[in-house]
């Protein structure tokens, strides 16, 4: 049972948002056990055998035999659960027949992975699912109400979002397509809510995905060959080489997403989608999966691709609700929630719990391995005493900065004001001056290298309506030093000499930082910017403007704070450092 509760007004209401005064209400989550049916429950009185149920937990979801076989075999159990009802609740606890079992988390990451799989194969023949299914088929009929409730209201949002998208020349709309069951629900919603199987799916190839979702999505693509799926991925750089120049990621510096998954989609958007000023795009985004996305908002501009509208239709319902669709809708779904993961995304993420850890040194020994010793190297070239437990416990996932990492000296600006002139600065760079360091001014206006002394290394900067100087480059090429001059104002939507150098230097972190992220191509709504690749490194990239897209609107300047990206990720935090440096 969910019941929301707005605060604000002193009311009762049917979804998030309250219908008085719109603002988002308190959400509370019930789920009651029938102990005749021995099936979970969204209302506390059964609908089958009218008895009254008991409180059990906020959420649940069903185990399936394969789980169920693994969780035996760690208990010493094997097939002892075989014709029980097996859940899992909130705070990953497993329970048997509406009773909670002890595991403990900890400990079964002392287990034996191939240990554990010996045992798998020696009673995967006798793992019978025969009262699951049955049990299964029981649960479906207790919350026929529910499924029907969640499944019409989320049916009417997507045809009222999706009018204009549809019937529109200037916009349009498809389906972000993981490979995960948040997904796949959103994607047979849509798809059954429009009437049309012919709706785009995008799916971001971070080529990190479990081997279970590869699978998936060629089974998706052969029982639906009228819905066109698109693949985008980064065919050009190796998740494992950047490792070892970023570091590997964590939960505050996924640099992973921008550059194997941001950067592709909305590539693939620009290049499937054209001209068109707007994308609606329909996403299986649920506040119950996190804190931080429970202040997402059902509707909202895409935050990391510019020309994006996101449409979450789901972004309420609970994992008992994802379950009940799948399982009565009888929809397809990934198999490696069979196995016991609660979320399908990149197999290495640093957000997965240490359950997901465990799961993939059983399910996938062998890139668990190569991750490991990746993490282990990067241990010991921090200098950690005890690398091992360092990655064992999770230490790596909650890494700030770049310290340590050869690259994160390139964070610091050598900077002097010039002592004749207060509008003038003096920089050192960290690599030698090229042509692609006066690309990086091009949105500040419009570049004009004959105005200037060749022999002093003089480009000015030219106001895009007046034509009147703005900014003087000075610096020879192959060599580190630069001085830019302010020779005129509004520059960069600025007149203050303190603010403008601020703008000054976002630029010149991203010379001397960018690594080909493609999180510029992205924030630039008029396709201006381009990463084109040069070399065989995985970080040698040109950066490219295209001064007749241009519009000169800053964005890729003010987007990120001190203008790059990547930045943020090699920021060396502690004493001496800032991140306004």
């Amino acid at each position: 049972m969910i019941k929301y509760f707005c605060k604000k007004c002193g009311i009762d209401a049917e979804r998030s948002e309250c219908p008085v005064c719109g603002q988002r209400t308190d959400v509370e989550s019930k789920i009651f056990w029938c102990d005749s049916c021995k099936v979970p429950i969204y209302d506390e009185e059964c609908p089958i055998c009218h008895t009254k149920g008991r409180y059990l937990t906020s959420d649940i979801r069903p185990v399936f035999p394969e789980e169920r076989l693994l969780l035996e075999i760690i208990l010493n159990k094997p097939l002892a659960f075989v014709n029980s009802s097996v859940w899992n609740g909130t705070g990953n606890r497993y329970y048997v027949d509406g009773k909670k079992i002890s595991l403990s988390i900890s400990k079964v990451n002392d287990l034996d992975p191939e240990e554990i799989r010996h045992q798998l194969d020696l009673y995967k023949s006798q793992n019978d699912s025969s009262y699951f299914d049955e049990m299964i088929e029981r649960w479906i009929v207790a919350n026929s109400a529910r499924y029907h409730f969640i499944t019409t209201e989320a049916k009417q949002f997507i045809r009222e979002h999706s009018k204009r998208y549809l019937n529109d020349d200037t916009a349009s709309a498809f389906v972000s397509f993981s490979g995960g069951k948040d997904s796949t629900v959103v994607s047979d919603l849509v798809r059954k809510a429009l009437g049309t199987p012919s709706i785009i799916h995008i799916f971001g190839n971070t080529t990190l995905e479990f081997p279970h979702t590869y699978e998936y999505i060629n089974r998706f693509r052969q029982a639906n060959r009228k819905t066109p799926l698109l693949r985008a991925e980064n065919r050009e750089q190796d998740f494992f080489n950047l490792c070892e120049t970023f570091g590997p990621p964590s939960r505050t510096l996924r640099w992973c997403c921008t550059i194997f998954k941001t950067g592709f989609i909305g590539e693939k958007i620009s290049k499937t989608f054209g001209e068109t000023k707007t994308v609606l795009t329909f996403y299986g985004i649920r506040r119950s999966e996190s804190a931080s996305r429970n202040n997402y908002e059902r509707s909202s501009t895409g935050k990391k691709i510019s020309k994006q509208l996101v449409a979450s239709p789901i972004i309420d319902w609970m994992d008992y609700d994802i379950w009940l669709y799948l399982l009565t809708a009888k929809c397809d779904f990934n198999d490696a929630y069979r196995l016991g993961y609660t979320r399908v995304g990149c197999w290495c993420c640093p957000n997965n719990s240490q359950w997901s850890q465990f799961l993939a040194s059983v399910y996938m020994p062998e890139l668990y391995q190569k991750f490991h010793k990746i993490l282990l190297d990067f241990a010991e070239k921090m200098g950690k005493a005890d690398p091992e437990d360092y990655v064992r416990s999770g230490g790596w996932k909650a890494r700030q900065g770049g310290a340590g990492i050869e690259l994160s000296k390139n964070v610091a600006i050598e900077f002097k004001p010039c002592a004749t002139d207060a509008k003038s600065f003096n920089y050192q760079l960290n690599k030698p001056i090229t042509n692609e360091l006066y690309e990086l001014f091009k949105p500040f206006g419009d570049l004009n290298f004959e105005m200037g002394k060749a022999r002093l290394g003089e480009v000015f900067v030219l106001d895009y309506h007046t034509k009147q100087p703005l900014i003087k480059i000075q610096g020879r090429l192959g060599t580190n030093e630069l001085r830019l001059s302010i020779l005129g104002s509004p520059i960069a939507a600025r007149t203050k000499i303190v603010e403008i150098e601020l703008k000054f230097k976002c630029q010149i972190t991203k010379y001397q930082l960018c690594s080909g992220c493609h999180a510029c191509e992205n924030i630039c709504r008029h396709g201006a910017i381009k990463l084109i690749k040069i070399g065989e490194d995985d970080t040698a990239y040109q950066y490219v403007i295209d001064e007749n897209k241009c519009v000169h609107c800053f964005e890729c300047i003010n987007h990120y704070t001190g203008g790059c990206y990547m930045r943020r990720v090699l920021l060396p935090r502690g004493k001496g450092y800032s991140e306004n440096a």
